[in-house]
């Protein structure tokens, strides 16, 4: 299978592991694509979650229930809804599940004990994800899943690529289920979906701290479904450009000519319906239906861009994707500080956290850039390497 590689010809083309066959991706070996999505997936991530680092869970799944004061926020609200919600963290999710099937071959190939060095360095994620957690004071981390979802990945990966699509696109339409499940049961009981849907006015009764186990288990699943799905794509050579251009450009118009007004569907439904609690599962169907085609969408375009004249977006945004661990958690630090620290007091809406992501998004593109022209790895990914491989890693080029 061919791969659109870096061909770097300088003093950073040494895998760094000095024969050992311990160590990490030579850059002379990179899919260039896979860093382009990623560095794309990780600055789109911000858009999704920033809402979150002021106004808390409620208000990332309910515009109505915070931040939406003027028509620009409401502009940015429902932008969000329909261009971003889950597509980034799809195609974050899409390339997990390469990245683990291309670790395993990687480490096979160097004579390394693939499964259980892929086992342990997924166990230290998963502490990873728990420190992100107590940071963020969620109810839940994206990295805790996949380092979850990266188990049934190993159970699965001698699957053929097409059992490996199919599994992962029944998982992720489990939850269609669960949320008909879900609204059932809210409506039945009149629930208030406190901590869900509305704000939380004292303690959370026990039915809504199970209707919010309930949502968590339905992201669970979309995520390993979508984890699943990656390693059958990279396999098949999709995301690495194997794929004629015609190809690409199907998936391209087909799964955002799709995709995106079954998004803006539910948007549009929950907003007739006043956002109201008895849409407030329901209302998620259509968007998570388009995931999938939108995900498969974005990743064509970037794909067919990345195969194009390189130019100093497309590099900055790859530095970006190699640093996608330290760009992910440094965002957090970075909202805890301005909204929960700076800004604690002050009010803030959609159209301000906008700013926010735009000047975050500056910052990461610059740093992303100027720190691998330095050091090999980002901080995250050096310490991440050197626990999995519990041995010093390079950091410096020569």
């Amino acid at each position: 299978m061919k791969r659109d590689i870096i061909h770097n010809t300088g003093p950073g083309k040494s895998n760094g592991d000095g024969g050992s066959g311990s160590g990490p991706v030579a850059e002379s070996t990179r899919i260039t694509s896979l860093d382009l999505i990623r560095g794309a997936a990780v600055l789109g991530i911000l858009l999704m979650n920033a809402v979150s680092f002021k106004f808390g869970f409620v208000p990332y799944l309910n515009i109505s229930a915070g931040g939406s004061e003027t028509w620009l926020d409401w502009t940015v609200g429902v932008f969000g809804e329909i261009f971003i919600d889950q597509k980034f963290m799809g195609l974050f999710s899409l390339l997990f599940g390469a990245g683990v099937m291309l670790f395993i071959e990687r480490a096979a190939a160097r004579g390394g004990r693939a499964v259980l060095l892929n086992l342990w360095r997924n166990a230290l994620l998963l502490i990873i994800g728990f420190f992100h957690l107590l940071l963020r004071g969620g109810d839940g981390d994206v990295l805790m899943v996949y380092a979850v979802s990266s188990l049934f990945l190993v159970a699965m990966r001698k699957l053929s690529s097409k059992t490996l699509i199919a599994v992962g696109a029944v998982l992720f339409f489990v939850p269609v289920a669960n949320d008909l499940l879900l609204q059932s049961a809210a409506n039945s009981s009149d629930a208030a979906l406190a901590g869900i849907w509305t704000e939380p006015s004292g303690d959370i009764d026990d039915l809504d701290e199970l209707l919010g186990l309930g949502t968590l288990s339905g992201y669970f699943m979309r995520g390993l479904g979508m984890i699943i799905m990656g390693a059958g794509l990279y396999r098949l050579g999709f995301m690495s450009g194997d794929m004629p251009p015609s190809t690409y450009r199907r998936f391209a118009i087909g799964g955002i000519g799709i995709g995106l007004p079954l998004a803006a569907v539910g948007v549009a439904f929950v907003a007739v319906n006043d956002f109201s609690n008895d849409v407030a599962f329901i209302g998620n169907i259509p968007n998570n239906l388009g995931t999938i085609p939108a995900s498969l969408g974005y990743m064509s375009l970037i794909v067919l861009w990345n195969q194009r004249p390189d130019n100093w977006l497309k590099r900055r945004l790859r530095s970006a994707g190699r640093m996608a661990l330290t760009n992910y958690l440094m965002q957090s630090v970075l909202g805890v500080l301005t909204f929960s620290v700076l800004l604690g007091d002050t009010q803030v809406n959609r159209a301000g956290i906008l700013l926010f992501v735009l000047a975050v998004w500056a910052v990461q593109l610059w740093w992303s850039g100027a720190w691998l022209t330095r050091f090999r790895f980002g901080p995250a990914e050096w310490l991440w390497r050197v626990a999995t491989y519990r041995r010093r890693q390079p950091m410096r080029r020569a």
